[in-house]
């Protein structure tokens, strides 16, 4: 009872949070905004890594082909929530902002022996700014203010499936939805006179994406798997959902379906994830996503092929289950994002640091996790008058474990 009331109300804070999910990122103007890169469970805190770690009671968001490990039984749901303080600066000016957002609500559970199957719903992409532009009336010594405001962002659906072809390989694929609307706000003030303009962009798609596990013993430690994934590109279709416009008092608005499409690209990672012994597990991973194909540019900037490394390690002291510490995870992790974005020819790189733990909720090995995670991280850059970001961002998941068609025992 008391289970089922903690997920109930787990489900109704995930329904208010996801009302609430914003950012506050210069960078989400270009495109379809900054993509979400909070993961489940505790690979957020391994660096954004796990494309070859086999879990068995934690769902791995990274490659569907780990879903085959889920054991018969056992029924998975994770909720996540993340908060975010960040300083934005130029050369002249900062300004600190604070975001607190719902990351994820998914489902996994085995559909036979060698089948699991999961579904979720998280944040895809996010819009969120704030620009004010004084610029110079041309032949005049006066000036004009532009306001620009940007919210909304693109949701991600999914179902996946992962099968077990033999012990050591497993294979899986991903459907996913995508959709939402971004909308831009703009007024400009010249003397007396102010217009605004309204601009909403409803996007959506479907995609497939798929993965593929495969374990070796004894090549670098106790137990060694590989993993790769690929995301198909796809297009998402845009419809200019309105368009309004009111200067002087008047108003007018029109619909208009020729709104133009975005362009997501072919992405692939490959993975390496070993069990160095019991106690200690190392993740290293590479994405690629071929950006620079989906010939693309927005406003000042243009696309290109984007690199992403990442390295984790977790600890667990010991696997004796007589003692609550011995089975907490300590995790530590690094990534670098060579970023898609060049605006004035200047990449917009990224890079963070992570550390975090895994706190059962008792001492059985098929307990609950509550994942706390933290990660500081920098985003862009002052030079040639871009904007960097620095941020500190601390991420909750819980990983909660079910039985499902458990006999009852009479003693």
């Amino acid at each position: 009872m008391l289970k089922k009331l903690i997920i109930g109300v787990l489900l109704l804070i995930s329904t208010i949070l996801w009302a609430q999910n914003d950012t506050s990122s210069p960078y989400s103007l270009y495109g379809i905004g900054v993509e979400n890169k909070t993961s489940f469970g505790g690979f957020t805190a391994l660096g954004n890594t796990g494309l070859a770690q086999k879990t068995t009671l934690q769902i791995n968001n990274f490659n569907p082909a780990n879903l085959a490990n889920i054991p018969l039984g056992s029924f998975l749901y994770e909720v996540g929530v993340n908060g975010t303080y960040s300083n934005i600066k130029t050369n002249e000016i900062s300004q600190t902002n604070n975001n607190f957002n719902f990351s994820h609500l998914v489902l996994a559970f085995p559909v036979t022996k060698n089948w699991g199957m999961s579904v979720g719903l998280m944040p895809y992409s996010k819009v969120g700014y704030d620009i004010d532009i004084e610029n110079p009336i041309e032949g005049s010594t006066e000036t004009f203010f532009t306001s620009i405001n940007g919210s909304g962002g693109l949701n991600k659906l999914y179902w996946s499936n992962g099968f077990k072809l033999k012990s050591n390989l497993s294979i899986g694929v991903e459907l996913v939805g995508l959709f939402g609307s971004i909308n831009q706000e703009q007024w400009v003030l010249m003397g007396e006179n102010t217009t605004y303009l309204n601009d909403k962009n409803v996007y959506f798609s479907f995609g497939v994406n798929a993965g593929i596990q495969y374990s070796l013993n004894n090549l670098l430690g106790t137990k060694t798997t590989l993993g790769t994934t690929i995301n198909l590109p796809t297009v998402l279709r845009a419809a200019e959902a309105s368009v309004g416009t009111k200067s002087n008092a008047i108003i007018s608005s029109e619909f208009n379906q020729n709104a133009d499409d975005f362009n997501l690209p072919l992405k692939i990672g490959v993975g390496i994830s070993s069990q160095i012994n019991k106690n200690l597990l190392v993740n290293v991973d590479y994405r690629k996503n071929y950006w620079a194909d989906s010939n693309q540019f927005d406003n000042n900037s243009s696309y290109k092929d984007q690199s992403i490394y990442g390295i984790g390690f977790e600890f667990k002291p010991s696997a004796n289950l007589t003692s609550y510490w011995n089975n907490v995870k300590y995790r530590v992790g690094a990534n670098y994002d060579s970023g898609y974005l060049n605006i004035s020819n200047q990449d917009i790189n990224n890079y963070s640091f992570s550390l975090g733990i895994g706190l059962p909720t008792s001492k059985n090995r098929f307990s609950s996790i509550i994942n706390i995670n933290y990660s500081y991280g920098r985003e862009g850059t002052t030079s040639k008058g871009l904007i960097q970001e620095n941020f500190h961002k601390l991420t909750l998941n819980l990983s909660l474990v079910g039985n499902w068609f458990q006999k009852l025992k009479i003693y």
